[in-house]
């Protein structure tokens, strides 16, 4: 599979992922935003986020959970509706950078048991191509998969990705281009490697 086809078959997935997503309504005018409605409006997407990066659907809750509780503690500086949803996003990537690097720590000293299996409603969501590509992102490295999960499922520009990771606009393309080349590696057929 060629480059741009690897990235188109990511795009793809990730974004017909994204189409899943509920559409928040339209807020009413002159009416406060209250953390209810962005839990409302943005858990099921936040969800996915954080599934895509850690894989695992539990797991994902709670870091979801954690980064609306971190939101709570901080309403009283809440500056409007979008700065919320962009410390939402972050909290998530945080989130599951430190849920992956508890997992990271643990492997050192206890050896995985259990099958890394997925739900049959995820499964069932996915054709053969796009289950593929969400297992070749499991093989990245978390930032290589942060970039290409927050581009194609969040639709997210270059430089939101870069506030949402900490990283430079620059990192962002070297990663995104690193991973894409990543995932086609895996995707090649075994007789074409």
């Amino acid at each position: 599979m060629a480059a741009d086809g690897i990235e188109r078959a990511v795009e793809q997935t990730l974004s017909g992922l994204r189409r899943l997503d509920p559409i928040p309504p339209a807020p009413l005018p002159n009416a406060p935003l209250t953390l209810a409605d962005l839990y409302r409006d943005h858990r099921v997407r936040l969800v996915r986020l954080a599934v895509l990066l850690v894989d695992d659907p539990a797991t994902a809750e709670d870091v979801v959970q954690e980064a609306f509780a971190g939101l709570h503690r901080h309403w009283s500086g809440l500056r409007d509706e979008a700065a919320a949803v962009g410390y939402l996003r972050t909290a998530v990537v945080n989130g599951s950078r430190s849920v992956l690097r508890r997992r990271r720590t643990a492997r050192e000293y206890v050896p995985p048991h259990q099958v890394n299996a997925r739900s049959a409603e995820s499964l069932a969501m996915l054709s053969a191509e796009h289950q593929a590509v969400v297992d070749a992102l499991a093989t990245l490295p978390p930032r290589q998969r942060e970039v290409l999960v927050l581009r194609y499922y969040g639709g997210l520009s270059e430089a939101e990705i870069a506030d949402a990771t900490g990283i430079s606009r620059g990192t962002v393309k070297s990663t995104a281009s690193r991973a894409l080349d990543a995932v086609s590696h895996v995707l090649k057929p075994k007789d074409a490697r």
